[in-house]
């Protein structure tokens, strides 16, 4: 089974381009998820996975008129290898998250009240005063 679910933040505006299909044209939107490692890091080790995804048709569509830097992301997918030639004649290895389903992890009220969650231990966060009983999954 080749499944990946990610949560994470765009790291820049989603580039959007359109490919032509025998059905006319099919929207393609590639971006880079910063996903959070758990656990503690060692000094000088990054603390988040920098991972390529890629999107079709209508989920494309949305990333171009919502997606932008900052934006929070549940996507599921499936990951895809694939090489190429650069011009140097270096052989360059890919590895994407093809993007099956997307879902926006924040309401966008909550993502202008945002103010920095503070770590409280344990996995648990403190959850900042202003945000609305909406902008939590739970009640």
């Amino acid at each position: 089974m080749n499944k990946a679910i990610l949560i994470g933040r765009m790291t820049r505006d989603p580039e959007i381009r359109y490919a032509t299909t025998k059905d006319g044209q099919m929207a393609v939107a590639r971006f880079t998820l910063a996903v959070d490692r758990r656990g503690k890091q060692a000094e000088g080790q990054p603390t988040a996975d920098f991972i390529s995804c890629v999107a079709f048709g209508k989920t494309a569509e949305v990333l171009e008129k919502y997606g932008r830097q900052g934006l929070k992301l549940a996507v599921t997918g499936r990951i895809t290898t694939g090489s190429y030639t650069n011009r140097q004649g270096v052989k360059v290895y890919t590895t994407d998250i093809n993007v099956d389903a997307m879902e926006f992890v924040e309401s966008k009220k909550a993502e202008d009240n945002q103010q920095p969650a503070q770590d409280i231990g344990n996995g648990f966060i403190q959850v900042p005063d202003n945000i609305e009983d909406e902008g939590l999954p739970f009640v």
